[in-house]
C-alpha cells in the first residue's frame, strides 16, 4: 500500500494542480455537452433535408466532446483526488469531505446519465424536450458551487446571508437562461408568423 512517507514532497502540489485542471476540463465538457443535446433536439424541428445533417453533426460533436474532453477530464479529476486523499488521509475523517464525495458521486451519475442521453439522441429515442434539457444543464452549476464552497469553507460551511445570496444568484442565473431561451423561441415564432 502506498503511504504518505513514500510520496515525494511535491506530490501533493502536483495532485492538487492536476485535480484542478481535471475539474475545469470535466466541467467545461459537462456544460457544453448538454447544450449540444439541446441543439440536437431542436434540430428535429428543421425540414428533413436540414434535420439529418444537423443531427449527424451534433451526434459527432457530442461523441468527440464526451470521449476526448469530458471523460478524460473526469478521469484526471478523480484519479488526482485519490492522490490527494492518499496524501491527506485525515480528510476522510471529516464531514465536509464526506459531503464533497457525496456530491462528486452525484456528478459521476450525471456524467453517466449524459452518456445515456447521448445514446438515446443518436438512436432517435430521446424523450427529453429542449426545455427539460436546459433545466438539466443547470444541475452541474449548482453542484460545482456546492463542492467549491465545501472545499473552501470545509467544516465551517456558511449558512448565513452570503450563502443564501449565492444560492439565489445561481437560481437567478438558471432562471435567466430559461427566460432567454423562451423569449428567443417566442420571438422566432412571431417572426415566422409575421413572414407567413
Amino acid at each position: 500500500m502506498l503511504t504518505l512517507a513514500a510520496l515525494p514532497p511535491e506530490a501533493y502540489l502536483w495532485f492538487k494542480t492536476l485535480h484542478i485542471v481535471g475539474v475545469v476540463v470535466w466541467f467545461a465538457g459537462l456544460f457544453y455537452l448538454v447544450r449540444l443535446f439541446i441543439y440536437h433536439r431542436e434540430a428535429e424541428e428543421l425540414e428533413p433535408a436540414l434535420r439529418e445533417p444537423f443531427q449527424a453533426q451534433y451526434g459527432l460533436m457530442e461523441k468527440r466532446l464526451a470521449n476526448i474532453i469530458t471523460t478524460p477530464g473526469m478521469v484526471v479529476a478523480v484519479s488526482m483526488a485519490a492522490g490527494l486523499l492518499i496524501s491527506n488521509p485525515a480528510w476522510l475523517q471529516q464531514g465536509w469531505m464526506h459531503a464533497k464525495l457525496g456530491f462528486v458521486a452525484a456528478l459521476l451519475v450525471y456524467h453517466w446519465f449524459c452518456y445515456r442521453l447521448m445514446g438515446q439522441l443518436n438512436a432517435g429515442s430521446c424523450q427529453w424536450s429542449p426545455k427539460q434539457l436546459r433545466a438539466l444543464n443547470e444541475l452541474p452549476t449548482l453542484l460545482l458551487v456546492i463542492v467549491v464552497m465545501l472545499v473552501v469553507f470545509k467544516n465551517q460551511f456558511p449558512t448565513g446571508a452570503a450563502t443564501w445570496f449565492m444560492v439565489a444568484l445561481v437560481v437567478f442565473m438558471a432562471a435567466s437562461i430559461q427566460f432567454y431561451a423562451r423569449w428567443r423561441r417566442l420571438r422566432a415564432e412571431r417572426d415566422v408568423a409575421a413572414a407567413g
